[in-house]
């Protein structure tokens, strides 16, 4: 008596399985339900490469700007041999910070501003450099000082690509490095590092005798030390 009792409620289940097997939209759903969380996981991933390619263009711009604004300090100056003054220098650096709103660049990034310029015997020579940001990261090519005599300094840039300066005029080189921060996939991406170099020459001809500070005319800004 007892084993019809137990074999409908197996039948009806059967019944059911059998309805939900036929019905297309159970189908849909169950579908769905799989599929939607992976779909999540595709979005975000996109998103964040989209915001890793924005930080490296960002990076990139930033560097641009940067060696442009420096190669223009002075533009446009009464004085026939205007002098660059450490003011002038934080002044590119405040737009560097400006123009990299929401990055923390502070924080997580660092700007090195060189002067390349030839000396007494011909060579290249980074006469003096400037640094902004917190992050750990020294120049890959070269440190204030290098080639100051002698013609073994070839320049700075990659090799192949070296950027070299004139006689009587400078370059402004800009090192950037930023370190990205991740929005969602920290682990998945692992570290990145974003590194951009940009290199214009002086817009016109200036004292080369280096950032001047407290002289009584050329005066007042604090020295953006690299060490």
């Amino acid at each position: 008596m007892m084993r019809p009792l137990i074999r409908r409620p197996i039948i009806a289940a059967r019944r059911r399985v059998a309805r939900l097997a036929r019905d297309s939209r159970a189908a849909v759903i169950v579908e769905m339900a799989f599929t939607i969380p992976f779909m999540i996981l595709i979005g975000f991933a996109g998103l964040e490469i989209a915001n890793l390619t924005l930080a490296n263009t960002r990076i990139s711009q930033i560097s641009l700007s940067a060696a442009d604004n420096a190669s223009r300090i002075a533009f446009g100056n009464n004085l026939s041999l205007p002098r660059v003054r450490e003011l002038d220098i934080n002044s590119v650096f405040t737009g560097v910070e400006e123009q990299a709103g929401g990055l923390n660049f502070k924080q997580n990034g660092r700007i090195i501003l060189s002067s390349l310029e030839r000396n007494t015997s011909g060579g290249q020579w980074i006469h003096w450099q400037r640094c902004y940001g917190d992050l750990v990261a020294p120049s890959s090519y070269g440190v204030q000082g290098n080639g100051a005599t002698g013609t073994s300094f070839a320049g700075m840039g990659p090799a192949g690509r070296k950027v070299t300066a004139a006689t009587g005029t400078a370059v402004m080189f800009v090192e950037v490095t930023y370190r990205y921060q991740p929005m969602l996939y920290g682990k998945w991406l692992g570290a990145k590092t974003i590194r951009s170099t940009a290199a214009f020459n002086i817009r016109e001809a200036r004292d080369l005798q280096g950032p001047q500070n407290g002289d009584g005319v050329y005066q007042v800004g604090t020295k953006s030390s690299c060490t």
